[in-house]
């Protein structure tokens, strides 16, 4: 059985590249870690925004498809919140600077936290939990973000998942992926890695909406982490045994992955730690170019055409 998977980065489709670059860097003060494009769509972008480094369970992800695609409609099978940790004493900080920035905000209480939901101008269920978990992030500040460091995101607290009901779900969640259910409030249902620390929540909601579709506004798929390519292949087989059609092992560049549909209609990707985002860029030039990977870049000249104009966000540091 491989270890219990903590959450690795969850991956959304965008409307406009613009709009998306400029609000996760510029709003929310994540660092604009990576610009390639879709493996397998080389006409649209990926943008990976995270921590200073990347770090795993700090990295919410975007295809914007722009004009090309079509709106989404959320529904079972599909994420209806990510969740971001923060420390408890910012939490005015970030109210104030999301209703500054024009952003609608609400106010909620969960399993004792206090949460802030809000949403991107996409449409994408946004939260920031205050909980005392931050403190143990091993996140990277940003030094040069637009965010005091005391004050930025500190990596995923959750995702909350809406299925139509909750067992079949939960069979992956806790024999498969190791989660342990951890307790109930409001038929919401909470599971957590053992030890639950930062990255390691997940949420289930039912809903009795008709399975949602993909597109702009929704969450494509979550990952979870693997240590290694060996680990995933435990996952694969775990998978397999409990009837599920879990892809092969494909390289994505900086994590190799594999994907299943799990049986509430969920798209989860297992993802290695490494080699990461520094694996063709160094650090401190993370998101400064376009970047392809090796077996695309003889085709850079046609991919650069194809691709809508971008600029890419400045940092909006003082």
């Amino acid at each position: 059985m491989p270890t219990t998977a903590g959450l690795h980065h969850v991956t959304a489709i965008a409307g406009d590249p613009q709009d998306n670059a400029d609000f996760y860097v510029g709003t929310l003060g994540l660092r604009f870690v990576k610009r390639t494009v879709n493996h397998d769509d080389t006409g649209t972008y990926h943008f990976y925004f995270g921590d200073h480094e990347g770090t795993p369970g700090t990295n919410i992800t975007f295809f914007p498809w722009g004009d090309r695609g079509r709106d989404g409609e959320f529904g079972a099978g599909q994420t209806s919140h990510t969740a971001y940790l923060v420390h408890p004493d910012s939490l005015k900080f970030w109210r104030d600077r999301l209703q500054a920035e024009g952003v609608d905000v609400s106010e909620t209480e969960r399993f004792g936290e206090r949460v802030l939901q809000f949403a991107d101008p996409d449409g994408i269920g946004l939260e920031l939990v205050a909980s005392e978990s931050a403190a143990d992030a091993e996140t990277v500040a940003w030094a040069d973000g637009p965010v005091p460091a005391e004050h930025q995101l500190r990596g995923f607290h959750s995702v909350t998942l809406a299925v139509a009901e909750f067992g079949p779900t939960t069979e992956i969640l806790t024999d498969v992926l190791g989660y342990e259910h951890v307790g109930d409030e409001d038929g919401r249902r909470r599971f957590c890695a053992p030890g639950e620390g930062p990255h390691s929540r997940l949420d289930l909601v039912e809903t009795d909406q008709p399975r949602g579709r993909m597109g702009i506004g929704t969450v494509h798929h979550v990952a979870f982490q693997a240590e290694d390519t060996d680990e995933e292949q435990q996952y694969r087989e775990a998978y397999q045994a409990h009837g599920l059609q879990p892809s092969g092992v494909i390289d994505r560049k900086y994590f190799q992955s594999v994907y299943t549909r799990e049986p509430g209609g969920v798209l989860f990707e297992i993802a290695t730690n490494g080699p990461g985002f520094a694996e063709d860029e160094a650090v401190e030039d993370l998101g400064t170019s376009l970047v392809l990977p090796e077996w695309l870049e003889n085709e850079r000249e046609r991919i650069e055409a194809e691709l809508p104009a971008f600029d890419p966000p400045s940092d909006g540091a003082d």
